[in-house]
Formats: structure tokens, C-alpha cells, sequence
């Protein structure tokens, strides 16, 4: 897979791209490309963004400059990008990064992620170089840089190679092998500590009850998350959640 980052922080990632899995992935093949919004500006200053039209507070991340930023990358018209390449967005109002979401990802041989900053991107940005908006979360960062680390790192680890045991990427949180559950709990050594103790059914050696014990867990564990998840309307039926400008 070749994963390009479009970020004002490249020099964040540096961490990122150590880690283990992440490792692994780059070493089976996979590529991160960490591309500066500052070292393509066509501006003075290397400026890459400007008070927003209509007033308000913050600045915004300038169409022109992202524009630059494409066109050096891929050597085409950034309208023409979508059409051959996932250019996603990173905004809390784009759609929720989930399992199913990943997976789709991790089948792409390639994607761009652009990370927002200040009060977001120039929405003609959204709308003509990118063919997805993603959130992490319904909650504001200060940048994309994180945000695009997660979904780096959710679809790494799903490549072959990332991990040390491939089973680890099968049978996990929110998989189709929990039929979309959280996991199951998990217990390692000692077997009895302060009086707490590792449920028997583990330590019996019976590997079909013992698999029994645990889709019967995460299912318990996807019940209970999603009583917990139940929206909680306000007043005005919204929840209390108001939009914000795109940061993500």
C-alpha cells in the first residue's frame, strides 16, 4: 500500500513510523510519504492559510496552497486525483472510522490523507480534490495529524506482515469473527491474585468451551456497548452537539 500524508507537522510522524507494526508493513512493501503543505506554498512566507470570508474566529487552511501541494505530488490536476486514488479529508463531521471502514481502506492500493489545522480546510478543498471526508471521532482535535495516524496505523496493522501473528488482525474488536462485538476479556499469569481468579472454563484445556466462553463474553460486551451508546437527546433533540468547522 502507498499511504501520502499531507501535513504542516511531518516531522510528528517520525515516531509514528518506528513503531513496530508499522514497521513491519513498510518493510513488507507498504510506503508512508509525509509531504509538507509549507514546502509547496506558493505564497510569501511559505503562508498556508488566511482569515476566513464572512468573519469569524481562526484561519483556514488555503485551497491554492493544498492545490500546490497535489500538483507537486502527483504531477495532475487535483480534480483529476479522486478518480484514480482515495484523497481523503480529516474532519469530525466526515464519516466515522469504524471496522468495516478500515477494512475497506486496507483494500485500496493507495491513499492520501489530508490534515486539517486551525479552523479547517477551505471547503472547495472537500470538494473538488477529495473523494472521502473521515472522522475519528465525533469530537474536535486541534490538527488531522492525529487523527491521521489512527487511520494509518487501523490499516497498517491489517496488512499482511504488520503483525507477529496473523490471527491477531482476524479475531479482534469489532471483526466479522465477533460478529462485529467487542472482544472477549482476556487473563494471563497468575492465575490467582488477591483473591481474583482466572475464570476455570480458561484453565480447563476444553478448546471448544473455552471458544463457547468467549463469543458468549463479547456478545455480552456488545449488548452492554450498545446500551451505552444510545443517543441522549437534549432539549432540541440535537443531543446538545453543534457543528464545528472541520480541524480533524
Amino acid at each position: 500500500m502507498e499511504l501520502d500524508v499531507l501535513t504542516l507537522f511531518p516531522e510528528w510522524f517520525d515516531w509514528f513510523a518506528r513503531q513496530r507494526h508499522v514497521a513491519n508493513a513498510l518493510a513488507a512493501g507498504s510506503s508512508l510519504q509525509l509531504l509538507s503543505l509549507r514546502e509547496h506554498s506558493p505564497l510569501s512566507g511559505a503562508q498556508v492559510d488566511d482569515m476566513p470570508f464572512g468573519g469569524g474566529a481562526g484561519m483556514v487552511l488555503r485551497l491554492d496552497v493544498v492545490e500546490a501541494a497535489l500538483r507537486a505530488r502527483y504531477r495532475i490536476d487535483p480534480v483529476e486525483l479522486p478518480s484514480r486514488r482515495r484523497v481523503i479529508a480529516l474532519a469530525p463531521g466526515g464519516r466515522v472510522l469504524d471496522d468495516a471502514l478500515v477494512d475497506e481502506l486496507a483494500a485500496e492500493p493507495t491513499l492520501t490523507l489530508l490534515c486539517g489545522r486551525y479552523e479547517g480546510f477551505d471547503e472547495r478543498i472537500v470538494e473538488h480534490f477529495c473523494s472521502d471526508v473521515i472522522s475519528i471521532g465525533r469530537y474536535v482535535l486541534s490538527g488531522g495529524e492525529l487523527a491521521a495516524m489512527v487511520v494509518c496505523d487501523a490499516v497498517l496493522r491489517k496488512l499482511p506482515g504488520a503483525l507477529g501473528d496473523e490471527r491477531s488482525a482476524v479475531e479482534e474488536s469489532f471483526s466479522a469473527a465477533l460478529e462485529g462485538n467487542p472482544e472477549y476479556p482476556h487473563y494471563t499469569r497468575p492465575a490467582e491474585h488477591r483473591g481474583w481468579r482466572v475464570p476455570e472454563i480458561l484453565l480447563s484445556g476444553h478448546h471448544a468451551r473455552i471458544e463457547q466462553w468467549r463469543r458468549e463474553r463479547s456478545r455480552e460486551r456488545g449488548e452492554r456497548a450498545s446500551i451505552t451508546e444510545r443517543p441522549n437527546p437534549g432539549a432540541d433533540g440535537t443531543g446538545g452537539a453543534r457543528d464545528r468547522p472541520p480541524r480533524q
